[in-house]
């Protein structure tokens, strides 16, 4: 369980990260949606 909510951390880190450099609020919208449904996609299939 450690490793998962370590996971999980680093990968919202990076992804607040990314939303530093993205200052259009579409294109942060659209990364976060395509990164959501991936997760979602790669933790149930």
């Amino acid at each position: 369980m450690k490793r998962i909510a370590g996971y999980t951390m680093f990968w919202i880190a990076v992804g607040m990260l990314a939303a530093l450099f993205i200052s259009n609020t579409f294109w942060t919208v659209l990364l976060i949606f395509v990164l959501l449904l991936a997760g979602y996609n790669l933790f149930m299939c």
